[in-house]
């Protein structure tokens, strides 16, 4: 199965109350889970590097000034149009751009096929996705999550989600990854269910709208 549309999310809360009933009281006040779901393809892996350790506000602003350079969702063709100029003025840091660069350069001559690795089980994909330089264990994580739909994955790099499950369950600091991957074993195979639980958990305790965020 995947995650395809709100039901999949919705179906897989009930699955998870009665997997772990700890989780109940959140959500109950937390429910509806967003979806949070985008195309496989160079544009939705690009907005996700994009994203990495960097704010919600400031990955939008470079993100919007990606899209205003291609010409839309960037396709990898279209990306790797810009010059050296452009590129340095989108606000990317040397690691990202080079990332990008990589990226599209692998998707444009085919030895990327995202929207084939988006459907592989998890740890195939993650595999593959993660011999590209700049593409962690986070960034396959996440893509696999919002671009391929994969219901069972947990990224515990995600400095929100330890914070998030931190708190929920009484923690005095934030766990650790190895800490967190150990909690959510208890939700398979509906982790990434959980994630958007969490999400929304630390979106709600700290007035800011929760996005993925690797440290």
């Amino acid at each position: 199965m995947i995650i395809a549309n709100p039901a999949d999310v919705a179906l897989g809360l009930t699955e998870l109350v009665a997997i772990d009933p700890r989780l109940e009281p959140l959500a109950r006040r937390l429910a509806p889970l967003p979806l949070r779901l985008a195309e496989p393809g160079f544009a939705g892996l690009a907005h996700i590097i994009v994203s990495q350790m960097v704010s919600r506000a400031s990955a939008e602003v470079i993100w919007g000034r990606i899209v205003v350079a291609t010409g839309g969702p960037p396709a990898a063709e279209a990306y790797l149009t810009l010059d050296a100029e452009t590129v340095a003025g989108l606000g990317l840091s040397r690691a990202k751009a080079s990332t990008l660069e990589l990226a599209a350069r692998a998707v444009a001559s085919g030895s990327l096929d995202l929207s084939a690795i988006a459907a592989l089980d998890a740890a195939e994909a993650i595999g593959r996705l993660t011999v590209f330089k700049g593409i962690g264990l986070w960034t396959a994580e996440v893509y696999l999550m919002f671009c391929g739909g994969h219901p069972d994955i947990f990224p515990a790099g995600d400095v929100a989600l330890r914070a998030a499950v931190g708190d929920a369950f009484g923690h005095d600091a934030r766990p650790d990854i190895r800490q967190v991957s150990e909690i959510a074993e208890a939700w398979r195979p509906w982790r990434s269910v959980a994630a958007r639980l969490f999400w929304a958990h630390y979106a709600a305790r700290t007035g800011r709208e929760a996005a993925p965020a690797a440290e």
